[in-house]
């Protein structure tokens, strides 16, 4: 060893730069092995195989490579091969969630219902925001849920509507639906099936003849809305809609005909008000004409004295017809003063 001393110590600087360089390498290597060498083994012996490459190409775009490893194992277990790593992977960075799609599938597979990666992306990726998940929508698919209208964060427990002799009816409706998953992205929610379903309680209660066919044939509600095909191009599939409630309101058509006959009533005295304000009016304007005639008579009155005194100086009127004329007047003020009647 010490003979070969003086050689290594005569190596180029550039050998001794390539020495390191191999040995910083190797210890890289090492080091990547041992990082990612517990997950490959966890997949080789899950019998869902993921090279070593593509752990390495996972860490380097950022891909949590444990959750995309096993949502694969998961998958491969219940029999799901055709999920590839690179599908989960490119679900996750388009901002999915790989581990509810995967149980999603697993759930629909199990339940025998038809639902390829595809579709159960999409669906995931619609949902992201709203508080649900894909695997949510599966499981309603499976096992259907109910559904209350009207739907109890509008505030109203029940739906009013009136039938065709004016008594007021009120329903409460519960519904039965399954997640249509063919249907789920770009189909409606639930709040339009809520609408919708209280849209036919309210025309079927409207087209009765009576309230009384309401309480004696509920069940004639739920014929009609399903009839109408409330659940078309929404999310859901309605298996039954079961009225829970009905019960008699109040008399709407004799309130709107009490409410018509005081408006009436109203429109009629506005009416009388506006004939007596005339006949007033009227009065007073014959009142005024009564004064102007009576200042018209006294002011002829006012004439009379003049004239006898222009007929005593023509020679007209003598003054034995002036007393006639004076007595005439007397007697005819005693004749009224006898008329009249003495309370007045």
């Amino acid at each position: 060893m010490l003979a070969n001393t003086p050689q290594i110590l005569a190596a180029e600087p550039w050998q001794f730069a390539l020495f390191g360089l191999v040995i910083l390498v190797a210890l890289v290597a090492i080091i990547i092995l041992l990082k990612f060498f517990n997950v490959w083994l966890r997949a080789k012996v899950a019998n869902a195989p993921v090279a070593m490459a593509q752990l390495i190409a996972m860490w380097l775009r950022r891909v949590p490579v444990a959750l995309i490893v096993d949502s694969r194992i998961t998958a491969v277990k219940a029999g799901l091969d055709s999920i590839s790593t690179d599908t989960l992977e490119a679900h996750y960075l388009a901002g999915g969630d790989v581990s509810q799609v995967v149980l999603a599938m697993v759930a629909a597979d199990k339940a025998g219902i038809t639902l390829n990666v595809e579709r159960a992306q999409a669906i995931d990726l619609a949902v992201k925001g709203t508080g649900k998940t894909v695997l949510e929508a599966v499981r309603t698919s499976i096992n259907p849920k109910v559904i209350d209208c009207p739907s109890a964060a509008g505030g109203k427990d029940k739906i009013d509507a009136v039938a065709r002799d004016g008594i007021s009816v009120r329903a409460r409706a519960r519904v039965t639906v399954r997640t249509n998953l063919d249907r789920f992205v770009g189909g409606a929610t639930e709040e339009t099936i809520v609408a919708r379903v209280g849209e036919g309680i309210v025309t079927s209660i409207g087209s009765a003849s009576s309230y009384k066919d309401v309480l004696e044939n509920p069940d004639n509600i739920s014929k009609l809305v399903l009839e109408k095909g409330v659940d078309a191009s929404t999310a859901f599939e309605i298996l039954s809609i079961d009225i829970a409630d009905v019960d008699v309101g109040d008399n709407v058509g004799a309130k709107l005909q009490e409410e018509q006959a005081e408006a009436d009533k109203q429109i009629a005295q506005a009416k009388a008000e506006v004939r007596r304000a005339a006949a007033v009016a009227q009065e007073q304007e014959m009142a005024a004409k009564t004064q102007e005639m009576r200042a018209r008579v006294v002011e002829a009155e006012a004439q009379v004295p003049l004239a006898m005194a222009e007929a005593f100086r023509s020679g007209n009127l003598g003054v034995m017809d002036f007393a006639r004329y004076k007595n005439v007047i007397a007697d005819t003020d005693m004749r009224d003063s006898i008329a009249r009647d003495p309370q007045q």
